[in-house]
């Protein structure tokens, strides 16, 4: 499998991978068809992330991230995550979740929250190290 991941922790529980997310199209519509879905709330916080200028456009799209991440928490949980373990990047599924916490580390640094962000760069790595580089390095 070039250009996967492979994990190799013995004591980590087996990678999760995550049913079909909503196909929409991330909108204010779309978030109100799917409230569950954190591919649409990681489109609607990176696209207010990139568009923040003033104070309350920051807030609103670290309000938007916070929404996708505990909306993310509850769609791994759902699907049998314990807290931990790995989430693989290349599984297409999983990559609503894993950009809602890159989400919510980009808004926490843009609120100046730099804890935030370390701690959400590293739920990223600790689900796949390839997450990291795809979503906050691109």
């Amino acid at each position: 499998m070039a250009g996967m991941t492979k994990f190799n922790d013995m004591l980590a529980p087996d990678p999760l991978y995550l049913p079909e997310d909503a196909s929409a199209t991330p909108s204010w519509s779309a978030a109100l068809e799917f409230p569950w879905s954190p591919a649409i709330w990681s489109g609607l916080a990176l696209a207010a992330i990139e568009q923040a200028q003033s104070e309350q456009e920051r807030v609103h799209a670290y309000a938007l991230a916070r929404t996708g991440y505990h909306r993310s928490l509850d769609r791994l949980r759902a699907n049998g995550w314990k807290g931990w373990g790995p989430v693989p990047y290349a599984h297409e599924p999983n990559r609503g979740v894993l950009a809602s916490i890159a989400a919510l580390a980009l808004a926490s640094r843009m609120i100046g929250d730099e804890e935030e962000y370390d701690r959400c760069r590293q739920m990223l790595s600790d689900a796949d190290p390839d997450s990291v580089s795809a979503l906050l390095e691109a």
